[in-house]
């Protein structure tokens, strides 16, 4: 194991030593817990590089068996240590990517790297991070982005590191610095959470700073920008890569408006205005399938856009909202994205009911409330497996339960559940804390983290 400070390394056998006590042996409150450390093989189709996935559309090509679970839960392969953070963990090459956050002596923020095989940690960077105007102060919200042997990362302050897969900096941007944005008051109330974007030869993120540098683009072998547009507020949304007549579309919900952009150049093609009407609040990313661009927001409501297959233009095809955050239409989403099979739509409501969509016109088909219990910001994130069609799906609550079902416009089926990880505080002190992490998938199993563990199990198969 080592530290990285800066460009700094150093070297640890003590440290080494010390993890491996702490990981095969912890202490708790029940007495004295022993680990069992596994070796578990990983090949390109155990990666899960980014947020929501390969293709950040949260589909997972492996397989998970019907078969219920043994009464004492999945086998757990490994667990290890760790700080409060809201980062979904990423896994590349045999190795697992995640953030956290350390208040004491000083607070800095970290990016960690683990062995996938057993939980070992085999590197940290850290750097000083004292966070200003930013509630919920867990830690980082933005997934680590791996691409081939640099590793992308954006803390909650805007601090931006390219990372060797070693651990030792690349480059790296001080965001809120460069572009002004606590000066210009814009710093989001949640923080810089959306997740860097690698496209070709750049990393591009969401900063909403004004100024012209709502989205940024950096050279990703050399940290230069190289473009930046929109003057809008930040969201926390994730931006993905669609297709538009015959061109690649970014497509970035922002705190004010959906827009189209020009991967290469930063070009705004098209943007479509969704306004909050108290804030900026959403969190899941756009959905989109057959030219059509899906958004929800906790407050907002549902937007459908339908994107011109012959220019680069886009049209509203329906929009709904309700009254209140709980008097709700069409789908009030906050953290979790939703899912879009066949015709229609499928994702959680403000205060977690599950909900079915017509595609069309946002009509409630159904409504499901044993999928995760209701309270205000309840989250699921839904995983779709093996491909973008399927109906068969395997959802992780904020209760830190994996439901494995079928999602249908005749309702969800529920095949089975097991508890995989104890909610934690320091993301909500609230109903006893939450599991709001985005999970990882392999090619047999799922990685999950707490505010306190990160933990690998293996899916029945």
């Amino acid at each position: 194991m080592f530290v990285t400070r800066g460009s700094q390394k150093v070297e640890s056998a003590f440290g080494a030593v010390l993890w491996f006590f702490l990981y095969c042996v912890r202490i708790n409150g029940l007495g004295l817990i022993v680990l069992s450390c596994f070796g578990v093989s990983f090949g390109q189709d155990s990666d899960w590089p980014q947020w929501r996935g390969p293709n950040r559309d949260g589909v997972w090509n492996g397989q998970v068996a019907t078969t219920p679970p043994p009464a004492n839960g999945l086998e757990v392969l490994w667990k290890s240590p760790i700080g409060p953070g809201y980062t979904g963990p990423t896994v590349k090459d045999g190795r697992v990517y995640v953030m956290d956050r350390i208040r004491r002596p000083e607070q800095e923020e970290r990016v960690v790297c683990l062995d996938a095989a057993n939980g070992k940690q085999l590197w940290e960077h850290r750097y000083s991070c004292v966070y200003s105007g930013v509630g919920y102060e867990a830690g980082p919200r933005a997934s680590v982005t791996i691409d081939n042997d640099r590793v992308f990362s954006v803390g909650s302050m805007g601090h931006l590191h390219c990372l060797g897969t070693d651990g030792v900096v690349i480059w790296k941007q001080d965001l809120n610095q460069t572009y002004g944005i606590s000066r210009n008051d814009r710093m989001p109330i949640w923080g810089i959470a959306a997740s860097p974007l690698v496209y070709k030869n750049l990393v591009i993120v969401q900063i909403g700073a004004g100024n012209g540098a709502g989205l940024v683009a950096f050279d990703k072998i050399t940290g230069a920008e190289v473009w930046k547009c929109l003057d809008d507020r930040a969201q926390y949304s994730s931006p993905i890569i669609v297709q538009q007549a015959g061109r690649d579309v970014l497509v970035i919900w922002t705190g004010d408006s959906v827009a189209g952009v020009d991967p290469n150049s930063g070009q705004v093609f098209w943007q479509h205005p969704f306004a909050p009407r108290n804030m900026p609040i959403g969190v899941a990313s756009p959905v989109y399938r057959n030219g059509q661009i899906f958004v929800t927001s906790f407050y907002d409501g549902s937007m459908m856009l339908h994107l011109s297959d012959s220019s680069l233009s886009v049209e509203l095809a329906w929009a709904r909202v309700g009254e209140s955050e709980r008097k709700t239409d069409a789908l009030h989403s906050i953290i979790g994205t939703p899912v879009w099979i066949g015709d229609h739509l499928y994702g959680p409501d403000s205060h977690g009911e599950f909900r079915c969509l017509s595609i069309k016109n946002g009509d409630r088909i159904w409504e499901d409330l044993t999928i995760v219990p209701q309270a205000r910001w309840a989250t699921v994130h839904i995983v779709q497996f093996p491909n973008a069609e399927s109906s068969e799906v395997l959802l992780f609550n904020e209760r830190g339960e994996l439901i494995r079902g079928e999602l249908s416009p005749a309702g969800f089926k529920e095949q089975w559940r097991s508890a995989i990880l104890k909610p934690t505080t320091p993301q909500l002190n609230q109903r006893g804390g939450v599991c709001w992490s985005h999970p990882a998938l392999t090619s047999d199993g799922i990685i999950v983290r707490s505010d306190e563990e990160i933990v690998y199990l293996k899916l029945p198969q």
